[in-house]
């Protein structure tokens, strides 16, 4: 009989897989990394249109990767700004594009503990009309991400600054029918980024009934009302009826 405690998570974003442990370690799962599972490194393409389909291209892939012998799990998620229909979505891990050495994108260190949002993609200094920002500490990605963000809704009021974080989870088991679960979690996306918490957009989020962003809140906080959270909790909720 198939192990199915056992979950290899596709993520290799070591934050995503903490969150994940987190959720469903309570409840008896195991999370294995792709890294311990023994699957080697490739991009998987992420060729959807929705956090749905993205999310089962890489569940899948995992799965078949392993001949199906053991349960995958996978998470696609993003924030959707109304502001800009919606964008960045399911593009938002890689909003700015994607960075090399030669190219900063739009967040660039001053040396001084902030970082200067600049209109363009080619590592251009903090000139006296670019804004700067409190630095966090989080990827050169991230922040890009994050900065390209802010410039889209430069102007924008606070209160037409409302938008969402998703998260699917999609679950492959062996000889099972696979599990979807979603997560949505409202709030404004703020003027600057705050806070050094969390992972992508998180220091710009400001959830529903909440004065400051998910980059201030403690990891065990942010998993009781974030998307993923939910998402995977509603998950582990699926995999519990199934046992009774």
């Amino acid at each position: 009989m198939a192990d199915l405690k056992t979950v290899v998570a596709a993520t290799t974003n070591e934050h995503k897989l903490a969150e994940i442990a987190a959720t469903l370690g309570p409840y008896g799962y195991t999370i294995v990394s792709r890294e311990a599972a023994g699957v080697p490194e490739f991009e998987i393409e992420e060729t959807g249109e929705t956090f749905e389909e993205n999310s089962l291209i890489k569940a899948q892939a995992i799965f078949d990767w392993l001949e199906g012998r053991v349960a995958t799990l996978a998470d696609d998620s993003g924030i959707e700004a109304d502001a800009l229909g919606g964008a960045p979505g399911v593009y938002s891990a890689r909003f700015a594009g994607p960075l090399d050495e030669a190219d900063f994108a739009a967040a660039r260190d001053n040396g001084d503990g902030s970082v200067c949002l600049v209109a363009g993609s080619d590592g251009t200094k903090c000139g006296k009309t670019n804004r700067t920002v409190p630095i966090v500490s989080r990827s050169r990605q991230d922040r890009a991400n994050n900065a390209k963000l802010l410039r889209l809704l430069e102007g924008v009021p606070m209160e037409q600054r409302t938008g969402r974080f998703v998260s699917v989870i999609t679950c492959l088991r062996p000889g099972m029918e696979p599990l979807v679960c979603r997560g949505e979690v409202e709030g404004l996306i703020d003027f600057a980024e705050t806070g050094k918490a969390g992972f992508g957009y998180d220091p710009l989020f400001i959830p529903i009934g909440y004065d400051y962003s998910f980059g201030l809140f403690k990891p065990e906080d942010k998993n009781a009302i974030s998307h993923r959270g939910l998402a995977l909790a509603r998950l582990a909720e699926k995999l519990a009826a199934e046992e009774r």
